[in-house]
């Protein structure tokens, strides 16, 4: 495929970021790696870039020089599809990473060769509302309410979109929204829910930043969010839903581009750091909820009785002020039958959202 110049509108906001002392004479030239993202994770990657980039100097005494785009994830995954050569991507859905697979650009095997199937980071999709909680928000079924004013991303382009709406239409389904039961318990509460959204934005980042901005009485959100947006000082709270989705977010090699670029080498070492112990507390340091069983052990997340192996020390240091609680009923897209299943039955042209929304919106 023909290498196409960035631009802003194909690899949405693009940041330089370098580690950059002064080399020896005989080192390898410096190797521009080209990350393109889901808006959400931006400082964490912030975080890990630079610790990657002193690895990757120290392993090979060459420098690394990052270009980072951030968008809504269906949005980036499409510009990469439609040219833009990122050397890695990181979004929000599998299903953004399926189309780069069915374009050629990734290979079918990405989710084979490490042992967490892809997925670097998770979260769950929580409620946050204002201090002190003025509409009395303890979970799902509050949101129907009349006079709550509602703020998520828009599923069409966002990946965390589908996450907040696949955990509103789970809990329904699952019996856990009081006030909507039987066959149609799903579409209605759905229906009662998207009548309620204030605000349709086009990623999750954006759509936090609106109900940052004091717009809305609730935001659908992620953990991730919240938690840094507490960490930030932010005076807003937020409420575990007593049934909610566990969001995997994953990480992809490209191989077209990589290969293209000869960047494969540093690509892949850069998604393999990305599941070393300090990748992962820089991760978890964020809010993001980290998947290596040490690092999840030392923010106390470890399955009861799982004999684990100690992280060890590293230059990154678990936050303990962080708190990763439990819900009463975690699922998983498994709950849907997957990916597949799931966007076709909700996301897709005749997707039971896809028809609520455009009812709602005239």
């Amino acid at each position: 495929m023909k290498h196409l110049k960035l631009t802003l509108a194909a690899a949405g906001l693009l940041a330089l970021s370098a580690f950059a002392p002064v080399a020896a004479q005989d080192a390898p030239e410096p190797i521009t790696l080209t990350l393109a993202g889901y808006a959400v994770p931006r400082e964490a990657y912030g975080d890990i870039i630079p610790l990657f980039q002193r690895y990757w100097l120290d392993q090979t005494g060459q420098q690394v020089i990052v270009l980072e785009s951030y968008q809504a994830s269906g949005a980036q995954s499409r510009a990469v599809a439609g040219g833009f050569a990122a050397d890695v991507v990181a979004l929000s859905i599998e299903p953004d990473i399926t189309r780069l697979v069915d374009a050629g650009l990734v290979s079918e095997d990405w989710k084979d060769d490490n042992p967490y199937s892809g997925i670097v980071t998770q979260s769950l999709v929580v409620l946050a509302v204002r201090a002190d909680n003025p509409k009395n928000i303890l979970d799902w079924a509050d949101l129907a309410a009349e006079g709550v004013e509602i703020i998520t991303p828009d599923p069409a382009t966002s990946g965390g979109a589908q996450w907040n709406i696949l955990g509103a239409a789970g809990a329904a389904e699952r019996g856990f929204v009081p006030g909507y039961e039987g066959e149609t318990a799903v579409a209605d509460f759905l229906t009662a829910l998207a009548g309620n959204v204030l605000v349709f934005d086009r990623d999750g980042r954006e759509s936090y930043l609106t109900f940052e901005r004091g717009i809305g009485d609730v935001a659908i959100t992620y953990e991730n969010e919240v938690i840094g947006a507490a960490l930030a000082g932010g005076t807003d709270a937020y409420v575990y839903p007593a049934s909610t989705i566990l969001i995997e977010n994953p990480v992809a090699v490209v191989d077209t581009y990589v290969d293209q670029n000869g960047t494969r080498e540093v690509a892949e070492a850069f998604v393999e750091f990305l599941w070393t112990a300090d990748a992962q507390r820089a991760f978890a340091n964020r809010g993001f909820r980290p998947v290596t069983p040490e690092v999840r052990a030392q923010y106390g997340l470890a399955e009861e009785g799982e004999e684990i192996a100690e992280a060890g020390a590293g230059a990154v240091e678990v936050n303990a002020s962080i708190v990763y609680p439990a819900v009463e009923d975690e699922f998983t897209i498994e709950h849907f039958g997957g990916w597949s299943e799931a966007r076709a039955t909700y996301f897709g042209d005749e997707g039971l959202f896809t028809r609520i929304a455009a009812e709602i919106q005239g």
